[in-house]
């Protein structure tokens, strides 16, 4: 009997419920107990364990277990021999380097000498010695944000969505450091030695290439192909068919949802009749 394909989820935070939605929408069918720890996925060789998001990137490299769903920052943050198998397209945020509002420091240069607080010392590091600063970087876990008002550091650099809560607390950022959201991760070279990985990797690909998009099916005037097919060339082009009226064709096509409102009018002014558009669940390559 072979060891179940062990992949680690965040148990608790903002990704969280995305991850675990994706996961079901993938086709992973488990059960979520009340104190979950972890899931065996009863349709795939696989175990879904349940645990800190800071933790899962050190799970991942000490080999405990062979995926994570983690933040891109946190990978950042461990360094070390982690692949990113794949972008999930949720939890996006940034790293920013943030001041005091009201205060004289304006660029990084203004803060060499100065103290930085962060939950993030190895990404900050990098970072400074990048910029040629010169300055001591404070690890504070915890609320970074209020280490200025407490005299702790001059200066921040915390992880931001919406930069409401360093508003709140007189911030302001001069620089980003790293974009991040939520990421497939494993050690390098593990992620190709393992069917399984692969065929994970397929299905949560295939829902986030159908996220955004609709299949649109329409009636139109055989001398339209060629104009219908610059409004909409699709995925690999459309899919066209005839129909008992020589005249006329049937085109399928994978459009952007959020184009439908420029090329519906565009597609009725050429003659497409019938447009029926719904929803896509997946889309496999």
């Amino acid at each position: 009997m072979t060891t179940p394909l062990r992949l680690a989820v965040p148990n608790k935070g903002r990704l969280a419920e995305p991850a675990i939605d994706l996961l079901h929408s993938a086709g992973l069918e488990f059960e979520l107990s009340e104190r979950r720890l972890s899931a065996a996925v009863r349709n795939a060789d696989i175990e879904l364990l349940f645990v800190r998001t800071d933790d899962i990137a050190e799970y991942v490299a000490d080999g405990l277990v062979e995926l994570g769903l983690t933040g891109a920052d946190l990978v950042a943050e461990h360094g070390g021999e982690l692949h990113t198998v794949l972008p999930l397209g949720f939890g996006a945020c940034s790293l920013v380097l943030a001041v005091p509002r009201d205060g004289e420091l304006a660029t990084a240069m203004d803060l060499a000498g100065r103290r930085i607080a962060t939950s993030f010392p190895r990404v900050t590091a990098a970072y400074l010695a990048s910029a040629g600063v010169e300055a001591q970087v404070v690890e504070v876990r915890g609320a970074v944000e209020v280490t200025p008002q407490l005299g702790v550091a001059d200066a921040v650099v915390d992880l931001v969505a919406s930069g409401s809560t360093l508003r709140m607390n007189g911030l302001r950022p001069i620089a980003t450091l790293l974009a991040s959201e939520a990421v497939l991760v494993a050690r390098n070279g593990t992620a190709d030695a393992d069917d399984r990985v692969s065929g994970l990797i397929d299905m949560l690909r295939s829902v986030l290439d159908a996220r955004g998009r609709e299949y649109m099916m329409m009636n139109a005037p055989v001398e339209a192909l060629e104009r219908i097919r610059e409004l909409i060339p699709g995925l690999s082009g459309p899919t066209v068919m005839p129909l008992a009226d020589p005249a006329f064709i049937a085109v399928h096509s994978v459009v952007e949802r959020s184009q439908l409102w420029r090329i519906v009018p565009a597609l009725k002014a050429v003659g497409a009749r019938d447009i029926l558009v719904v929803p896509i669940e997946k889309v496999v390559r």
